[in-house]
């Protein structure tokens, strides 16, 4: 009996709905192959730097902003290959990018914010009172969806926020071409019109780009997840709590046998 009850527990915990959390080594994958892309951009932008059109400002951090802004597939056109070879290898470059070093990050994003929860959850259970019952589901044993509604949100006006603020101090733009920026490039569109100009602009940027753009689109896509799953519960508790009728029996006889089993 106790082999059955804890293969019971384990059944339960496995179809709670929480994902398996992703293994701590695709982490440092992800940064491994982070790191080789963007030295395989720095030097082959600072060895053929003539085959490059743009301003620039520091070579190294330039090879660093120009990586970083194919890696968010941003495209703003301050720089861009102007030869034969350097458009190969821009498109290779891209295809690598966008195809694995995203998805490494994304999981990477992902298990953060899972793990993020996971410390939540432990705190609040160990404490009563209003604020955990504010915080923490504890019939589902999960952070109520109001909330995380909330933090996704939250992570989008921080992200948004902090690059129009560098980008009115560093940049010297207005408010509303700092958040327009700010907006196109945490969203990865980048029409062409504004870029980061100045060194340290872009070295802002740099690490700004990295965060934001994954930051924006995780949470972005968390929105869409939030409203699907609030509709499939409602399906759910729809039909569970809906009563039979005749015509349920007769759509669930489909072999005609007229009787039905359990």
């Amino acid at each position: 009996m106790p082999e059955e009850e804890e293969g019971m527990e384990e059944e339960e915990t496995s179809m709670s709905g929480r994902p398996e959390p992703i293994p701590g080594p695709m982490i440092k994958q992800a940064m491994a192959v982070l790191l080789l892309y963007l030295s395989l951009g720095l030097l082959v932008y600072a060895l053929a730097r003539d085959e490059f059109s743009g301003p620039e400002t520091n070579r190294a951090v330039d090879a660093l902003y120009f990586s970083v802004v194919t890696l968010c597939t941003i495209g703003y056109g301050d720089i861009a290959p102007v030869t034969a070879p350097a458009k190969l290898f821009a498109c290779l470059f891209v295809l690598v990018g966008f195809g694995v070093v995203d998805v490494l990050l994304a999981a990477s994003l992902t298990r953060a914010l899972d793990a993020q929860e996971e410390l939540v959850l432990r705190g609040r259970r160990a404490r009563a009172g209003f604020a955990r019952d504010v915080v923490v589901d504890a019939e589902k044993g999960r952070m109520r969806i109001r909330l995380k509604v909330g933090l996704a949100l939250g992570v989008v006006v921080a992200c948004v926020g902090t690059g129009a603020l560098v980008l009115r101090l560093v940049e010297g733009l207005d408010w509303v071409d700092s958040v327009y920026l700010a907006v196109m490039s945490a969203t990865t569109v980048g029409y062409g019109d504004r870029a980061f100009k100045t060194v340290w602009g872009r070295v802002f940027a740099s690490v700004w780009l990295l965060v934001s753009t994954l930051a924006v689109a995780r949470a972005f896509l968390y929105l869409v997840e939030v409203r699907i799953d609030r509709r499939r519960r409602r399906m759910a508790k729809w039909v569970l709590q809906r009563e039979v009728t005749v015509e349920d029996l007769m759509e669930a006889n489909l072999n005609n046998s007229c009787c039905m089993r359990y």
